[in-house]
């Protein structure tokens, strides 16, 4: 239903053909900021469309039946929430923006581990608005995710150069990814290299964008 998504996540087998019929689209999108030495802002927003002429045979457009924003600001490094807004853009009841001011419990917790746990219990069920309590619960890794990005921000404003490779980043790497998944697994392959001294592997995702703009990986530095 909309473009930007398409290269995400193409369309099965079966839909260019006229075999299946798209009915429903739900999209997350969660961005970070990096706002000075100290601040994150986490920007998510959810939409629920609904396939254009599905409700309404005359409308050309997707119809959107639910629309959240929240935006948290964070500071660095507790990763303890500051402030919140919470907008329920569009809905399907009048009533459905008074559950807005709830989610000021989240004020001073931290979105780091145990936060969607916290999210649950806070806002589950009767106690919040379903799609916006699992937009926090996308929102979470993105804030973790973040922070490799936000210290090499961090480090280009202050003229250095990455902060990466370092022992203190490893040390860092490896507390803040261990038994997070099967390749952080404390027995893992890439947990005993780590141990042991190797040096940090570049990630797939750099390496294959460094060969796809000629440049080699194994001479790449970032100064």
């Amino acid at each position: 239903m909309t473009p930007f998504f398409d290269d995400i996540i193409p369309h099965p087998p079966g839909f260019d053909d006229g075999e299946l019929e798209l009915l429903h689209e739900r999209s997350y999108i969660v961005r970070a900021y990096r706002d000075g030495p100290t601040g994150l802002v986490l920007r998510g927003a959810v939409r629920d469309q609904k396939a254009a002429g599905l409700y309404v045979p005359e409308d050309p457009d997707p119809l959107t039946m639910h629309h959240m924003i929240v935006d948290l600001r964070i500071e660095v490094p507790s990763l303890e929430i500051k402030s919140v807004d919470v907008k329920l853009v569009t809905h399907p009841h009048p009533e459905c923006p008074y559950i807005e001011e709830n989610y000021q419990a989240l004020v001073g917790l931290s979105i780091a581990r145990g936060f969607i746990n916290k999210v649950r219990q806070l806002f589950g069920g009767p106690r919040g608005c379903t799609h916006t309590t699992a937009l926090l619960q996308a929102m979470a890794p993105v804030a973790i995710q973040s922070m490799w990005s936000y210290r090499m921000a961090a480090a280009l404003a202050d003229g250095n150069s990455t902060p990466f490779g370092s022992d203190e980043s490893r040390a860092e790497s490896l507390a803040a990814n261990l038994n997070t998944c099967h390749v952080w697994a404390e027995d893992s392959d890439l947990v005993g290299r780590i141990n042991s001294g190797e040096p940090m592997a570049q990630p797939v995702w750099m390496r294959n964008r460094l060969e796809q703009l000629g440049i080699d990986p194994e001479t790449f530095r970032r100064d």
